[in-house]
């Protein structure tokens, strides 16, 4: 029988891609949408590209019988989720697409989310998303927290360096490039196509960025101690896809065997020949990140680059990954469509 999820916040970019994964999926089924503000709208009419699937008609979230569901997708705006989130069912397993719940303490939340946290006692159980390397605690989650997707490619291409000690912690800078999909569907005067098109630039420069909480907090758990990394992200006039290039030091063969050795197992992650770069094409619409590892003209400087899908490996394709583990499904499920190319 199929497992019955619900997503909340469907007409959404993240929530529309879920619809799009699950699609394919063997065994699950949408027993129901949640948007709000088009609440009664066929999902058809929001988006569509989903015209030729049989989808539940929209509703509010408070019209929703969410006892019916073995899983629910909370696709919804940062510290929104929080209300809605402690107040489901107890047996229902939540993946949460927000920035919510990605942050151990209360205290480092309230400082770069500007609130103190709604649900500190949902925030302490909460298991952070990132499935390859909290596979274990996700499976047996009730909570998982899905990551920044600016932050994900960050830790792609960085974690196992950092865990086997090959490189300075002290010299890392993530320079970061990222599709307008990933500021939400929302209408920003800022990201209208006059604005955007045509131009190219950076964006929470100088530390500002939320995702560095992430990166502060994943990065300094890894190594056992303070680890700050310099990270400066721009947007790119794209709607989808992140590539980020990291500076590191140390030795060149080292980093590539490192990385080589983290993921020869892993189903998306994918570490391309010693010299060649990734790109944003190549895993367009896909859960798919490759990286790649440059060695500087200048021993002991080395370039990484990660590239993945904001919306697929970033978001939506990571929440349906970590739901495949939490519900008992095999972890590739309504994942290994091809990138869109061209």
């Amino acid at each position: 029988m199929a497992h019955k999820v619900i997503i909340l916040g469907a007409s959404g970019y993240t929530g529309a891609e879920l619809v799009r994964l699950i699609a394919s999926h063997p065994d699950m089924e949408i027993a129901a949408l949640s948007a709000d503000s088009k609440a009664g709208l066929e999902m058809a009419g929001v988006f569509p590209h989903l015209r030729h699937m049989s989808l539940p008609r929209l509703k509010k979230i408070s019209d929703i019988d969410m006892a019916q569901a073995d899983l629910v997708f909370c696709a919804l705006p940062h510290a929104t989720s929080q209300a809605v989130i402690r107040t489901l069912p107890a047996h229902v397993k939540v993946v949460d697409l927000s920035a919510d719940f990605r942050i151990n303490d209360p205290e480092v939340y309230s400082k770069w989310y500007g609130k103190p946290h709604d649900a500190p006692n949902l925030q302490k159980t909460a298991v952070y998303g990132l499935t390859e390397f909290y596979r274990d605690d996700i499976a047996k989650a009730r909570l998982v927290a899905g990551t920044g997707c600016n932050a994900a490619t960050g830790q792609f291409a960085l974690r196992p360096l950092i865990s086997a000690g090959v490189i300075d912690l002290d010299q890392i800078i993530i320079d970061l490039k990222t599709g307008v999909s990933g500021a939400g569907r929302s209408a920003k005067e800022n990201l209208l196509h006059a604005e955007l098109s045509e131009g190219f630039h950076a964006y929470a420069v100088g530390g500002q960025h939320r995702h560095l909480a992430e990166f502060d907090q994943e990065f300094s758990k890894l190594a056992g101690r303070a680890v700050t990394v310099q990270f400066t992200p721009h947007l790119l006039p794209a709607n989808r896809g992140i590539l980020a290039t990291v500076y590191v030091q140390g030795d060149a063969e080292a980093i590539y065997s490192t990385l080589q050795s983290a993921y020869e197992n892993e189903p998306f992650l994918q570490v391309l020949p010693m010299g060649e770069h990734p790109s944003t094409r190549h895993i367009r619409g896909s859960n798919f990140c490759h990286i790649g590892v440059v060695a500087d003209r200048v021993y002991g400087r080395v370039v990484v680059i990660a590239a993945l899908d904001n919306l697929t490996k970033g978001s939506s394709g990571q929440a349906l990954q970590n739901a495949n583990l939490m519900l008992g499904c095999a972890e590739t499920a309504g994942l290994m469509m091809a990138p869109v190319f061209p």
